[in-house]
């Protein structure tokens, strides 16, 4: 299971109001419209509200890339998915790690929204479920989300060739950044505002903080080689040292790192893994030199209209007026 983008095209039937047997079918035929293997359709099918969960975190993955990668050559474009996912580059590290931060993320507040059968809120001391769903405090599920993920994703099955370790060492930085991002979060019950009692409970950081870090973790991305550990007797991925004074022999990656293992192609020209930057709009103090990788940039005005002299109206609306503009777009030529 892995960010294709088609899984995020696919209209899915509406669970209107019906008997549990037929909102059962629906849940099994949406389980089935996904690119799925055939133990995860297994498990897909035997948890309502997954299909719809796993669906909501394709869509929120593929959004968070294409926001981070909004000003690079590469902008996580659908087109060419399928390929990147095939090789090992920096961008196919991240394509990983943000599908597997996605899918926790996504299934943690599905259970503390009740929109999953098989699991409710965080199991926060001293906290029962239908008191925190009362009182608005329900927490994020990560350790149900984890839990079933690894379940999910066959991680159980570590991979013997090197491409298969990478991508499970990628899948796990995206896990790790959710979890890194796991905040106690309070609520004060009392007279008048008092904090006679205080209720609290776990809440995930929101989905762009994690896409920033793992942005990060990608520009700082490591790259690997397989070595043999004589001490445990089986292969490892390993990495250039970080400093000077280390040893001269390789040095593991860090939990955190995003890791791959070939150089990415420049996606300057069209090919099977993008579209090239022909034509994408640029900005010319900032980043048009690099996206248009030498070829130049073309300048054009046009008019565009924004909300403006807006005033507030009793007692509850706002009223605006219309304005016109001339801007200037730079887009990357042919």
């Amino acid at each position: 299971f892995s960010l294709t983008g088609k899984e995020a095209l696919t209209h899915f039937p509406s669970l209107g109001p019906s008997t549990s047997s037929a909102q059962g079918k629906v849940h099994v035929k949406q389980c089935d419209l996904l690119k799925l293997s055939r133990k995860q359709k297994r498990l897909c099918r035997r948890e309502p509200g997954l299909a719809e969960t796993l669906r909501d975190a394709v869509r929120l993955g593929i959004m968070e890339c294409q926001y981070q990668f909004r000003s690079e050559r590469w902008n996580c474009s659908l087109e060419g998915r399928t390929s990147l996912l095939k090789r090992g580059f920096k961008e196919t590290a991240f394509l990983y790690a943000v599908s597997s931060a996605a899918l926790t993320h996504s299934l943690a507040r599905a259970c503390s929204a009740g929109r999953m059968e098989r699991c409710t809120c965080d199991d926060s001391p001293g906290l029962e479920n239908r008191k925190a769903w009362q009182w608005g405090v329900c927490g994020d599920n990560l350790k149900y989300s984890t839990r079933f993920l690894k379940k999910f994703l066959g991680q159980k099955r570590i991979g013997k060739d090197l491409r298969a370790k990478v991508d499970i060492h990628n899948t796990n930085v995206g896990i790790k950044a959710v979890k890194n991002g796991l905040k106690t979060t309070c609520k004060c019950h009392g007279v008048s505002g008092s904090c006679a009692v205080r209720t609290c409970w776990k809440q995930l950081s929101p989905f762009h903080e994690i896409g920033r870090l793992l942005k990060l973790r990608y520009d700082d991305a490591v790259k690997v080689f397989s070595t043999t550990n004589d001490a445990v007797g089986h292969s490892e991925l390993a990495g250039p040292q970080r400093h000077s004074h280390s040893p001269k022999h390789p040095a593991s990656p860090r939990s955190t790192d995003l890791v791959y293992v070939e150089d990415s192609p420049s996606f300057c020209r069209p090919s099977k893994y993008s579209l090239g930057t022909a034509g994408r709009t640029c900005s010319r103090e900032g980043n048009c030199d690099s996206m248009c990788c030498g070829r130049g940039y073309n300048t054009q005005n046009r008019l565009v209209t924004f909300s403006c002299h807006c005033q507030v109206q009793w007692c509850c609306y706002v009223e605006c007026q219309q304005c016109m503009q001339e801007e200037v777009v730079y887009s990357c030529k042919q």
